[in-house]
């Protein structure tokens, strides 16, 4: 049997969202964040890092400026005794050719290779629509929107019934309690879990471009 892991979205998701962040120094754990990474961790769940960079592809600055943030909220992981399996960078702007960039699943089809993961016991938690078609795209179990960053946006903009299994949660802490719960979404493909199942989905669309 093969392994169970969380894919993760960075910005919005472990940490607060700032536009094109290059500076280590900006970087900032969302509330409860490491607690819940270190509870996913314990349960036994690979974690691994899954993030669109496209400041790079850009030009706005470079993958090494990407590994300095890095260092810095693996830094801030660190005191919760967590570590990702690996951490996975698309660095290309949009309209640039990208194996990797979510919403392709490519990132995730190398760690079911390289690490042994099971995808269809795994699940992608983000707050863009790019992060929950990324895990679509790859078959994992379900993918989990939360409402930091651009989560509440990205809500708004879903079609109903979403296009695949989909919880929506209020954040990292909630997305974790649901994974180590087991919650199951509604019957149905598409029906959230958690206090933001029924939340109004009138709005803007998110911006996916990051």
């Amino acid at each position: 049997m093969g392994k169970s892991a969380v894919f993760l979205d960075r910005d919005g998701t472990i940490i607060e969202e700032r536009h094109y962040l290059s500076r280590p120094e900006e970087v900032r754990l969302l509330p409860g964040a490491g607690e819940a990474l270190q509870r996913l961790a314990r349960a036994g769940y690979l974690l691994f890092l899954v993030t669109n960079q496209s400041g790079v592809g850009r030009g706005y600055f470079t993958l090494a400026d990407v590994e300095r943030v890095h260092e810095r909220l693996i830094a801030l992981l660190a005191p919760h005794g967590v570590c990702f399996a690996e951490v996975y960078v698309a660095p290309e702007a949009p309209d640039q050719p990208s194996q990797g960039r979510k919403p392709s699943p490519h990132f995730l089809f190398q760690a079911r290779d390289r690490h042994g993961v099971d995808l269809a016991r795994s699940y992608m938690v983000g707050d863009k629509r790019a992060d929950l078609e990324c895990g679509w795209n790859a078959g994992v179990q379900a993918s989990i929107l939360v409402l930091t960053g651009y989560g509440a946006d990205t809500l708004r903009t879903l079609p109903e019934p979403a296009p695949g299994p989909l919880w929506v949660v209020q954040d990292l802490p909630a997305a974790a309690d649901a994974i180590l719960r087991g919650t199951r979404a509604c019957p149905g493909r598409g029906k959230g879990v958690g206090p933001a199942a029924g939340a109004d989905r009138g709005g803007a669309a998110a911006d996916a471009s990051s």
